[in-house]
C-alpha cells in the first residue's frame, strides 16, 4: 500500500509496431504515454541475479533491430447477440440516454481500480462530474502494472478476459478498443503432473452451440477423467442444471470438496480438475472455496457458446485499458487524481459524509461519496459511528486473499508451451503463460517471459523473493523437464519480479454471500463499488466493472433525493 512515484516516460510501444507472428525490422516509434517507473508494489521486489540486463538488451537490439510483428490471433467471437451481452449493453445505454441532470452531482470516488474507473465512467456518461481519487500513482488497482529500468512491464496478476464477461466486453466496445483483446483458440489446457512436460486439452468445437460444445469437450478428453467419473460428475451436476440460479445460490454454504462428496462425485474429479479451477478462480483450494463460485463459472461456461473462450490484453493494463477509461472520463468533465490517499472519512453531525481528508492534508468535498477500494481498505477507514450498523458489520467476514504474481525472464525461448493460458496443476502454482508469446507488447522472438500465479500464497506471502523463486523453479522443472532445472543448469534466469498482494480479491469461502453489501449503503449519499459488493460475477474483473455500473445506477435513481439533500444542507449552512 506504499505511495508510489509517478513518472512520465516517452518511449512506448505503439500498437502499430508490436504485432505478432512474423517479424520485420522497423524503426522505433515514440509516443507520450503514462508509464509507471521507479515504483514499489505491495511487497514487490526486483532482483537481477547475474549479468547486465541493460547492456544485454542494447546488444540484442543492435543485432536484432526493433521488430514489426504481424499478429495471427483468433477473430473476436460473436458475443454481441448473447442475452447477457445485450443486458449489459442496455444498462450501459441507460446512462447515456438518461435525462441530463439540471444540477450535475459532484461524486467523489475512492479507488481507481476497475470498480472505481467503471463508476466514474458511467457517472460521466449520465451527465455527472466524478472526481476519482487513487492512493497510489498507478491506475488499475488489482490490474496495476509497472515498468522496470529495462522497459519491461510486470503486473499485479495474470489477467484473462473471458467471453462470459459481458460488461467488460461492452466496456471495450464503448471505448473503441475491441482490437486490444487477443483472442486465443477455444480450449482449456492442463499440465499433467504424472507425465511431466505433457498437457491435456479440452477443445470446444466452434460448430456446436452451448452446452453441446462444452459437453463434447469434456467427453473427448480421456486423459484426466475416466468415463465412470464423467458419468458420476454429470449426475452430480444435474440438480444445478435443473435448479438454476436459486439452486446455485443455495450451495454457498458448502465448500467445493463438501459438495462433490455430498453429490457422490469421486474425489479424483476434484483432484484432477477442481483444484486447478479453484486456484484459478479465487487463489484457494477446493476444501476452502464456496461451491457457489464453481457453479457460477460452470453455468457461464456451459450455457454460453463463447463463455469460456479467453483473450489476453495486448499490453500493460494501465496504458491499454485504464488510460482509455480515464481519457473518456476527462473528456466529459470528470477528474482523475493519483497520489491522493484518503486518511479519514469525516462525518457531519447526522452521521453522513462531510468530506474526505487526504494524507496530504487536502480535503475533498462532494455531493456524493463512493468507496471503490478493496473491502479491507474500507474496513480500515470505516468511521467508528458506522461499525455497528449491520450493513457494515457484516463486512467483517469478507477478507482479501493473499496472492503472489511471479515474472521470470529466461535466456532462451522455451519450447514446451502454448500461445494460451495454461493450468499448471502444481501444488504451489495456479495458472501461467509465456507472455512473450501471448501478448503483443511483451513479444520476444528470442527469450521467454513466464508470468505465473503463485497460489495459495498464505504461507508464502511473508517469505523472501529468493525463496519464492527457488520454489517456482522447482515446479517449473516439472513443467519443462527438458528445458528448466531447479539449479539453472539448463535455462538460466535473466531477471525476475515478484509482486505480492497481501489482500487481493475477497476470499470466497462458504457463507460469505449474505455478507456482501448492496452498492447503496444506509448512509445517505454514501455508496460502495467493488467486486465484493452484491453482483452475480463474484470476485472478478467482470464483477468489478458490473459493480461500478450498479453503483452508478443507484446514484442516478437517487438523484432527486441527493439534490434535495444538498439543498437542505446549503439552507442549514446559510441559516447557521
Amino acid at each position: 500500500m506504499n505511495a508510489l512515484n509517478l513518472g512520465w516516460h516517452c518511449k512506448s510501444l505503439d500498437s502499430q509496431t508490436t504485432l505478432r507472428c512474423g517479424t520485420y525490422p522497423t524503426c522505433s516509434h515514440e509516443t507520450n504515454a503514462l508509464a509507471f517507473k521507479g515504483s514499489e508494489s505491495m511487497g514487490h521486489a526486483l532482483k537481477i541475479p547475474f549479468g547486465n540486463t541493460s547492456a544485454r538488451r542494447r546488444l540484442r537490439n543492435h543485432i536484432h533491430p526493433p521488430l514489426r510483428v504481424v499478429c495471427v490471433d483468433y477473430p473476436r467471437p460473436d458475443l454481441d447477440n448473447s442475452v447477457n451481452f445485450l443486458e449489459a449493453a442496455l444498462l450501459s445505454s441507460s446512462f447515456r440516454s438518461s435525462p441530463r441532470p439540471s444540477k450535475p452531482l459532484k461524486v467523489v470516488i475512492a479507488g481507481a481500480g476497475l470498480a472505481g474507473l467503471s463508476t466514474a465512467k458511467y457517472l460521466a456518461d449520465a451527465g455527472h462530474k466524478p472526481v476519482l481519487l487513487e492512493a497510489r500513482d498507478v491506475l488499475g488497482g488489482k490490474v496495476a502494472a509497472w515498468k522496470d529500468d529495462d522497459g519491461d512491464w510486470y503486473e499485479t496478476g495474470l489477467h484473462i478476459f473471458f467471453g462470459a464477461y459481458p460488461n467488460v466486453q461492452n466496456l471495450f466496445g464503448e471505448l473503441g478498443i475491441n482490437d486490444r483483446l487477443q483472442w486465443k483458440e477455444h480450449s482449456m489446457i492442463f499440465a499433467m503432473p504424472n507425465k511431466p512436460g505433457e498437457f491435456s486439452r479440452f477443445d470446444f468445437p466452434e460448430v456446436l452451440p452451448a452446452p453441446l460444445n462444452g459437453i463434447l469437450a469434456i467427453l473427448k478428453n480421456n486423459e484426466m477423467l475416466t468415463w465412470p467419473e464423467k458419468v458420476k460428475f454429470a449426475i452430480g451436476l444435474l440438480p444445478a442444471m435443473i435448479g438454476g440460479q436459486a439452486y446455485v445460490e443455495a450451495q454457498d454454504g458448502f465448500s467445493v470438496q463438501e459438495w462433490m462428496r455430498k453429490q457422490g462425485v469421486p474425489d479424483r474429479v476434484t483432484t484432477e480438475v477442481f483444484i486447478a479451477m479453484s486456484k484459478a478462480l479465487n487463489f484457494i483450494n477446493p476444501d476452502e472455496l464456496s461451491m457457489q463460485c464453481i457453479l457460477i463459472a460452470l453455468n457461464r461456461f456451459l450455457q454460453e457458446k463463447h463463455g469460456s473462450k479467453m483473450a489476453f490484453l495486448d499490453g500493460n493494463p494501465p496504458e491499454r485499458l485504464c488510460m482509455p477509461i480515464v481519457d473518456h472520463i476527462q473528456s466529459l468533465g470528470g477528474e482523475v487524481k493519483l497520489n491522493s490517499r484518503i486518511k479519514k472519512i469525516e462525518l457531519n453531525d447526522d452521521g453522513t459524509v462531510k468530506r474526505f481528508l487526504l494524507n496530504s492534508g487536502d480535503v475533498i468535498e462532494g455531493d456524493v461519496y463512493v468507496f471503490a477500494t478493496p473491502v479491507d481498505i474500507l474496513k480500515l477507514l470505516l468511521p467508528d459511528n458506522w461499525k455497528e450498523i449491520p450493513y457494515f458489520k457484516k463486512l467483517e467476514k469478507l477478507v482479501g486473499v493473499p496472492v503472489i504474481n511471479v515474472h521470470i525472464w529466461f535466456d532462451r525461448k522455451l519450447k514446451n508451451t502454448y500461445d494460451h493460458l495454461l493450468f499448471s496443476r502444481s501444488p504451489l502454482l495456479s495458472v501461467y503463460a509465456d507472455m512473450s508469446q501471448t501478448c503483443k507488447e511483451y513479444y520476444d522472438p528470442k527469450q521467454s517471459m513466464l508470468e505465473l500465479v503463485f497460489a495459495p500464497a498464505e504461507e508464502w506471502i511473508s517469505r523472501s523473493d529468493s525463496e519464492i523463486i527457488d520454489a517456482t523453479m522447482g515446479e517449473l522443472a516439472k513443467l519443462f523437464p527438458d528445458e528448466i532445472s531447479a539449479d539453472q543448469s539448463k535455462a538460466k534466469i535473466v531477471k525476475y519480479h515478484v509482486v505480492k498482494t497481501p489482500r487481493s480479491v475477497y476470499k470466497t469461502i462458504p457463507d460469505c454471500e449474505p455478507c456482501r453489501p448492496l452498492q447503496r449503503s444506509p448512509i445517505e449519499g454514501f455508496y460502495l463499488a467493488g467486486d465484493y459488493t452484491k453482483q452475480k460475477y463474484l470476485a472478478s474483473m467482470e464483477g468489478a466493472v458490473l459493480s461500478g455500473k450498479l453503483c452508478t445506477q443507484a446514484i442516478v435513481q437517487d438523484y432527486e433525493l441527493l439534490v434535495a439533500r444538498g439543498q437542505r444542507e446549503l439552507t442549514e449552512a446559510t441559516m447557521g
